[in-house]
């Protein structure tokens, strides 16, 4: 066997030790993953652009640093992936989701995620696929196409960490950038079969300007997609704590490895098969629902629970269309500015969804997002009833399983689940409503359907409560381990 299959599935723990160890050698490692890429991703599409030079020669660092015997970060030495959207690297392009006319532009700042997953020796490969502005839960764009589901290339991978999901569960990088702001970890994590975690706000610093304070409406995150609860919970410690950059930075600092090993036995676990308003396709609510009872064998308590949510999923999907897009527009204005009219002469580079939106919310008014903040607490206030009496909430990740890919740039959610009509874009995502409160997030894989395609649990933690999340998470992966559901990906036709 080559070495780029021999390691493909390693875990980046794993792969951090042989290093470290010195069984391995950062260069070998990095050469492996290079070569598997090259080999893989041409039928995949998940990197979008890549940088092998630049990581190969940062391999020969990490091998000269091990060789001094410098300190090493937990991640020295192990490849991982960016997102192509607003996550950057100094002098790498940045097309914001696959915007044609963005092809040649250059960032020439660094995200708190690069800054810290280098600090902590990590070497990134490149930049995977996402959708345009990251605007919908499937991963699509007329520049670069759909990413394509490792479990079945016919399906789309989800989104907007659609490449970062798909990369992970093909075994090009083994933990990958994703970023969150209606479940754009998740999403692709439950289509994928791969752990997706989505810490809670402020955990992870989340830089952005000239607005600080874009990231509060909806909540947005960076955080890890792995292949394993202890990889989210090595990359998170290595990211976590506080930014100067950041209004609402926690200090806190916490060893999550740490967290994977305790005791579920005795907590009140709140199971919600649809979030009381969304329609589910029964295949996933059956899945799920069978997989939750893994936490009774843990000795938890399961109790099958109404939230309290009362309005209706099509109102809140529309609500979080409009209070995620004042920082679009206010992106377009910035890029207006540098020189780039893209609602002008580079419209046509926008899907139509994405421009109906833009219209729809241009003429809102403080008195508008006021009201939407209002409908937002109504989310906020039932989650923390039920946080009152529960230890973790969980729920199914998505309403459907994945959706085949469009031959135009424009792959859609579904419009219809289990007879009701949803909004395409991300109506069908059990994950937004918890962008509007903040708390922390995962998707687990809890199973395949009959067709051998993907389905996440999500799992909803108390506010800060990360550590209970990551060790309810790794209870179940010890109760009912996936590995194994990855020889589908491994085997696929190229």
């Amino acid at each position: 066997m080559s070495l780029r299959d021999e390691l493909a599935y390693r875990s980046a723990s794993e792969l951090a030790f042989r290093i470290r160890r010195r069984d391995l050698s950062p260069v070998e490692v990095v050469d492996a993953f290079i070569e598997r890429i090259e080999h893989r991703n041409p039928s995949l599409n998940a990197f979008v652009y890549v940088a092998f030079d630049e990581a190969r020669q940062r391999a020969r660092e990490a091998e000269q640093a091990l060789m001094r015997g410098e300190e090493l970060g937990p991640l020295h030495g192990v490849p991982t992936a960016i997102k192509d959207l607003f996550d950057f690297k100094p002098g790498w392009p940045s097309t914001f989701g696959g915007i044609r006319a963005l092809r040649h532009y250059v960032a020439h700042t660094a995200c708190p995620f690069t800054e810290r997953i280098e600090r902590a020796g990590a070497i990134i490969l490149g930049r995977t696929n996402s959708p345009t502005m990251g605007f919908r839960g499937t991963t699509d764009n007329y520049l670069f196409g759909p990413t394509r589901n490792p479990f079945d290339l016919r399906f789309n991978a989800g989104g907007s960490s659609g490449g970062a999901a798909a990369a992970v569960a093909d075994g090009l990088v083994p933990f990958a950038e994703g970023t969150d702001g209606g479940g754009s970890i998740r999403i692709p994590a439950a289509w994928c079969g791969v752990y997706g975690y989505k810490p809670s706000a402020g955990r992870l610093p989340f830089v952005s300007r000239p607005n600080a304070f874009a990231g509060i409406s909806p909540f947005r995150h960076e955080g890890p997609i792995t292949r394993t609860v202890e990889d989210a919970a090595l990359v998170l410690t290595a990211l976590a704590g506080y930014h100067p950059l950041d209004p609402f930075a926690l200090e806190e600092r916490i060893d999550f490895v740490a967290a994977t090993r305790r005791s579920i036995r005795g907590w009140r676990i709140a199971y919600s098969p649809n979030l009381d308003i969304f329609p589910v396709e029964p295949e996933v609510q059956e899945t799920v629902g069978q997989a939750v009872r893994a936490f009774e064998e843990a000795g938890a308590i399961v109790e099958e629970v109404r939230i309290g949510i009362t309005r209706p999923q099509q109102e809140l999907s529309d609500l979080w269309c409009r209070l995620i897009m004042p920082a679009n527009h206010l992106a377009l204005e910035h890029f207006r500015e540098q020189g780039f009219d893209l609602l002008g002469q580079h419209r046509h580079d926008f899907p139509p969804q994405y421009l109906e939106w833009l219209d729809r919310t241009r003429a809102m008014t403080a008195l508008d997002f006021y009201r939407d903040q209002c409908v937002r607490t109504e989310i906020y206030d039932a989650l923390q009833h039920l946080f009152a009496h529960y230890d973790l909430l969980v729920t199914p990740t998505l309403s459907c399983l994945p959706v085949e890919n469009a031959n135009d740039g424009n792959t859609l959610g579904p419009n219809v689940v289990a007879g009701q009509p949803v909004d395409p874009l991300i109506g069908w995502c059990l994950t937004y409503p918890i962008n509007f409160t903040g708390h922390p997030a995962a998707s687990i894989p809890a199973g395949l359907s009959t067709g051998g395609l993907p389905i996440g649990m999500q799992l909803v933690g108390r506010r800060y409560a990360d550590a209970d999340v990551l060790a309810a998470s790794a209870v179940f992966e010890r109760l009912r381990p996936w590995q194994a559901t990855y020889q589908r990906c491994a085997t696929r036709p190229l």
